[in-house]
């Protein structure tokens, strides 16, 4: 496993996201009371960028393209809990926000 470096604290203000890639896999982060969440980036209904879309009701993202939703916390679509997009761990170290990735 690495931590991967993706965003200062400062730059992701509470509320907000950011867009990220690493290893080619598009991710959104989001900063939720100041506890970070990280996503896959792609709706897996056609490809809608999650990280484009409006933050709702505190942790649910809703997909740009057909409004579909996410919790940002786990990934699982919020009406067909079968349908996810992979979720990743978040550390914060010396006001650096990092992903875990598995190698």
């Amino acid at each position: 496993m690495a931590d991967v470096f993706v965003a200062k604290v400062s730059e992701i203000p509470q509320g907000g996201k950011k867009i990220v890639e690493i290893n080619g896999i598009p991710i959104a982060v989001f900063n939720l009371a100041n506890k970070f969440y990280a996503i896959e980036n792609i709706c897996p209904h056609q490809a809608g960028s999650l990280g484009d879309g409006e933050l709702i009701d505190g942790n649910v993202i809703v997909c740009p393209r057909h409004a579909w939703t996410f919790n940002v916390k786990t990934g699982i679509n919020t009406k067909f809990d079968s349908i996810k997009v992979n979720s990743f761990p978040t550390i914060v170290e010396n006001g650096d926000v990092k992903i875990v990735i598995e190698n």
